[in-house]
């Protein structure tokens, strides 16, 4: 089975959430950068109009109540 492009932009934007954090946490995050940033820089060129910001605060927010339920 292969993924579609949503479904590989889900893996990529939840992948760069939890990358994003990982730096954050390590005070690596260049100055002014934000998440939205950092997802928009990681994103493929051939996939990237599959991308919007509604899809990163969904994944974000999924990514976020999946964790706290833990």
């Amino acid at each position: 089975m292969t993924l579609s492009d949503k479904e590989k932009m889900v893996a990529i934007i939840s992948n760069g959430i939890a990358v994003f954090s990982l730096l954050q946490e390590r005070d690596s995050v260049p100055k002014n950068t934000t998440m939205y940033d950092f997802v928009l820089k990681i994103v493929p060129e051939n996939i990237k109009s599959e991308l919007n910001i509604e899809l990163i605060d969904e994944v974000f927010q999924y990514v976020s109540s999946a964790h706290s339920s833990t």
